[in-house]
């Protein structure tokens, strides 16, 4: 839509979800890419009147979005992942962006739960809409891999799901993902595009995590198995008294997720064989894991 400008010039830049974690990193990004770069405040969201208001005034040329549901609550993902998406939407087509840039999840290719389903409908919004789109997908993130570093660094042992091999990922740091992302905004090689993209490889599975920590802490490798079906148990016992409690039915959706990452690798679904495709999994950036766990490691010490 704005094919007249050259494509690395610098572009106004709306980005929306600037205080989340990945939001940061999109925001140093952009700024380093010299783009004009504004952030929708929370309270631009408290209604599409004032959401469209600050849009308007903003006038960007490229909206990105890094906005999710922080529970994964059915509640939640129906407000955040779908419905304040689709309003920041349609306040970029009424303030005459060209381009939605949204971060989206991997795990939506096989989705069983409320904010995979949220988040799928926003982005057949955001396909059907007048604006040029770019989805990203991104497997997991380095912080999602990182919860269990300190209980290794005191000692205790790595938690697996069965023998810790039933899922694999190719996780990518924030500041690669920001970069990613950032590029996303002047190549036009990406625009109406669904774009899966992982960290450097290879692959690994949860047992390989556990052991890079443990080797990083110098310590000797201790795992305690769970199986998932814990995860699916509770799910069910739970969902019986979901109709009559908003609680009891948002545990029962917390057991659900818990079951999923247990269970589902976070790699692109190869859609003729139905299994997930680490070769075919794309690759950016050269932030490492290991890296990354050395530096939460040195910082206990």
């Amino acid at each position: 839509m704005d094919g007249a400008k050259p494509h690395n010039q610098p572009k106004r830049v709306l980005l929306a979800g600037a205080s989340g974690t990945i939001g940061r990193a999109v925001a140093d990004a952009l700024e380093a890419s010299g783009h004009h770069v504004s952030n929708v405040a929370r309270d631009d969201f408290a209604s599409s009147e004032q959401l469209a208001k600050a849009v308007a005034i903003a006038k960007p040329d490229t909206v990105v979005s890094c906005i999710a549901s922080r529970s994964g609550s059915p509640k939640d993902a129906e407000a955040v992942d779908f419905l304040t998406n689709l309003n920041l939407l349609k306040s970029a087509e009424a303030a005459g962006a060209a381009h939605f840039i949204l971060l989206s999840a991997i795990c939506v290719q096989r989705p069983r739960l409320a904010f995979q389903h949220a988040k799928i409908a926003f982005e057949r919004a955001l396909k059907a809409s007048t604006i040029d789109h770019t989805i990203v997908r991104p497997t997991a993130f380095f912080k999602s891999l990182s919860g269990q570093v300190e209980r290794v660094a005191k000692g205790k042992p790595f938690m697996i799901f069965g023998d810790g091999e039933l899922t694999r990922c190719k996780p990518i740091s924030n500041r690669d993902l920001a970069r990613f992302i950032v590029n996303c905004v002047t190549d036009p090689a990406r625009r109406n595009q669904v774009l899966p993209i992982g960290g450097p490889g290879p692959a690994i599975s949860l047992r390989e995590q556990g052991e890079m920590i443990f080797e990083v802490a110098g310590k000797p490798a201790r795992f305690k198995s769970i199986s998932p079906r814990l995860f699916t148990a509770a799910a069910r016992l739970l969902s019986v008294a979901a109709p009559f409690s908003s609680w009891f039915a948002e545990k029962a959706e917390y057991a659900r997720i818990a079951h999923y990452y247990a269970t589902e690798s976070m790699l692109v679904l190869n859609g003729e064989t139905g299994e997930y495709d680490a070769e075919n999994t794309p690759e950016f950036g050269e932030d490492r894991l290991s890296d990354h766990y050395q530096r939460l490691i040195g910082a206990l010490k």
